[in-house]
Parts: C-alpha cells; sequence; structure tokens
C-alpha cells in the first residue's frame, strides 16, 4: 500500500501529524508513506523511520503554475493507493483531482470537495488534534485491523545529539544539573505572554529550583531582541544561556532531547519537546483551544489556558487582552509549581539522557 499524505503550514502542525504516520506503520508494516511539507519544514523528517519519502514544495512551487505542474508531476511519478488530506483547502484538492482512481481519497468534510475526495471526515474540536487525525485514518478498515498509538515520535541521530550536547557544554551547561528550556518569544505577534509576568514566573522557577540552567528558545533577530530583553530583566543572570542557539529544526530535536523541562509559550517547540517525552507546561493563549492542540492534558505534559478560568462562552465581551490577562503570574506558578513537583519530586534528575 502507498501513502500519500499532504500536510503543509507549520512546525507543530506537521509533529502532531507523525501521530498518524506512525500509526500507519503500525497498522500496515508493508506500507510506503510519502510526506508532503512546505520546504522549510522537511528536514525535520530526513531519515524518520516513519516516512519513506518526504516530498518538499518551495515557496515558489507553492504559487500558480508551479504549484500546479508539481502536484501533477507527483501524481503521475506515482500511483497512490491512499491520499490522506489533512486539511483539505481547495489548493491541495489538487492531489486527488490529478488521481481519481485512487482507492481512498480521504479529506475534511467541505462544503468544494464533494466528488473529489470519496470519503470526507469532519473535525472534531471536543478531542485533541492527535485523535482528530486517527478519524482520517478509518476508511482503512476494511484493509485490515487499525493501530492507533498517541505518539508521535521524532527522529534524530546519536551523532547530531552528542555534537550538540558538546556545543552545550563548551557554552556552559552542566549536565548534572537540571536544564529547562524556556519559550519566551512566539514568532507571531500577540502570541506570547506578557514578559513582565514571565519574568517573574522564571525568578520563582530559579528560586525553587537553585541548579536550574534555563536556555531561552527563540529563532531570528526579533524573538532574540525578545529574549535580550527578558534576560535584561532577569539582571543578566548567570543561570540563564543566551548564547546557546539551535540553528536549524534538527537542531532544536537535539536541544528538546537534552532538556529536562519545557516551560513557555504553547508553538511548535513544545510539541517537539513532548515528541521527546520531555515533560512540559505550556502557557495557551485566547482563541487557541488548549483539549484540542494539547494530546495529553495531565500527566506529564499539560498548560494552562484562559478557558480554565472563564467559559469560552463567557468571554465573548472581553478584548483579547483581558482574556489573555485571566492567566495570571499566581495561576501559571502555581500550575508550573504543581508539574515541576510532580515530575521530579526529590528525585535527582539525570541530565546524561535528557530527563
Amino acid at each position: 500500500m502507498k501513502i500519500l499524505i499532504i500536510r503543509f503550514r507549520r512546525v507543530g502542525d506537521s509533529v502532531l501529524a507523525m501521530s498518524l504516520c506512525h500509526s500507519l506503520k503500525k497498522s500496515f508494516p508493508q506500507c510506503e508513506i510519502h510526506y508532503v511539507l512546505n520546504s522549510a519544514i522537511a528536514p525535520l523528517y530526513d531519515g524518520h523511520p516513519d516516512v519513506d519519502e518526504v516530498i518538499p514544495f518551495t515557496p515558489d512551487e507553492c504559487k500558480g503554475w508551479r504549484y500546479v505542474k508539481k502536484v501533477w508531476r507527483t501524481m503521475h511519478q506515482h500511483r497512490y493507493d491512499v491520499i490522506i488530506d489533512m486539511r483539505s483547502t481547495v489548493k491541495t484538492l489538487l492531489f486527488s483531482f490529478f488521481s481519481l482512481r485512487t482507492k481512498y481519497r480521504i479529506g475534511r468534510k467541505k462544503a468544494y470537495n464533494i466528488g473529489l475526495q470519496n470519503y470526507r471526515i469532519p473535525v472534531d474540536e471536543t478531542i485533541s488534534r492527535v485523535r482528530s487525525n486517527f478519524d482520517l485514518m478509518k476508511p482503512l478498515e476494511a484493509e485490515g485491523k487499525l493501530v492507533f498509538d498517541e505518539h508521535f515520535p521524532l527522529h534524530i541521530t546519536e551523532e547530531e545529539k552528542a555534537s550538540f550536547r558538546k556545543y552545550m557544554e563548551s557554552e556552559g551547561i552542566d549536565f548534572h544539573k537540571p536544564v529547562f528550556l524556556i519559550a519566551c518569544c512566539t514568532r507571531i505577534e500577540g502570541k506570547a505572554w506578557r514578559m513582565e509576568n514571565m519574568a517573574e514566573v522564571l525568578r520563582r522557577l530559579m528560586q525553587k529550583v537553585p541548579d536550574a540552567q534555563l536556555i531561552f528558545n527563540y529563532g531570528g533577530d526579533i524573538e532574540r531582541r525578545q529574549a535580550e530583553q527578558l534576560f535584561d530583566m532577569l539582571d543578566k543572570s548567570k543561570r540563564i544561556f543566551l548564547n546557546i542557539e539551535a540553528k536549524s529544526l534538527r537542531e532544536l530535536c537535539a536541544l528538546c532531547s537534552l532538556s529536562s523541562f519545557f516551560f513557555g509559550n504553547e508553538g511548535g517547540p513544545r510539541h517537539i519537546a513532548q515528541s521527546f517525552d520531555v515533560p512540559s507546561f505550556a502557557i495557551y493563549p485566547p482563541n487557541i483551544n488548549k483539549r484540542f492542540w494539547l494530546p495529553e492534558n495531565g500527566g506529564r505534559f499539560t498548560g494552562i489556558s484562559p478557558d480554565d478560568f472563564v467559559e469560552p462562552a463567557k468571554q465573548e465581551g472581553m478584548t483579547y487582552a483581558e482574556r489573555f490577562n485571566l492567566l495570571t503570574v499566581e495561576n501559571v506558578w502555581a500550575g508550573l509549581e504543581k508539574q515541576c513537583d510532580e515530575i521530579f519530586g526529590s528525585a535527582k534528575i539525570d541530565n546524561n539522557t535528557g530527563k
């Protein structure tokens, strides 16, 4: 069975979709999975055991006739038995349009994809994104027993991990002490929790865990400036490592895998941390459904959202800022402290394994 999975857009979306690839491989061990992605994300899946071929689309190849030609060429180079179009936009429907003989053309239920996709599955936002993705597998029950595995593992080599560990040590990290990866910035404006609040919670974290080492995760000049601002607010503490930077997605995987705990704004890095089983506590801004985007709300992976304090329906008369302000320092610290206590307790953290 040859399966094409289409998952354009962001890092976090593609990472969560790996549970679908992983489950398909468990269900049909001999299947061949091809994964369509934006080119900037594609290196994340090099050598991944659940992906047989990555089909990257550059920004130019996502435009106009270049896009149409590449989709046509992709569908005529391969005979797919299954197409899983995870978003089913007007644009991605071309994959099914150019392969109408494919037995399973699976997508999301939209008014415009009747006929082009013969299995149209609605999105269930009462469950997690991972479980909602599993609904896209269900038409394949006719081909054999399905195995659903909610893990979405990523893969890096031992050499990549060892190299980044050596780099971290050269910059002053002591792996006998806990390493906290802090997502203090966000690429999207307005998605980050207030900097003053973040500073206060990090002060409390450093007081609670006296030997904690904090690494600020950021990407690009804008986020770097935000990280530097927070560093200044924390009096340039020597326990904060602003000099350690993951310059690629694969380096970010290595950094996450070598961390003890993830804390900060929700986004792709949090999903990557979870893929390496690194416990986390994330801050969800307004309009981001925690229940949908957090595959496991509790245990090792949890977070906090305005919806935890005021029902979404009752937030309709509030501004975005008012809703975000429901997440006070005390609320966030209570959740983070509880999570740290439950994960670490009084046991020594073994950072030789990154756990």
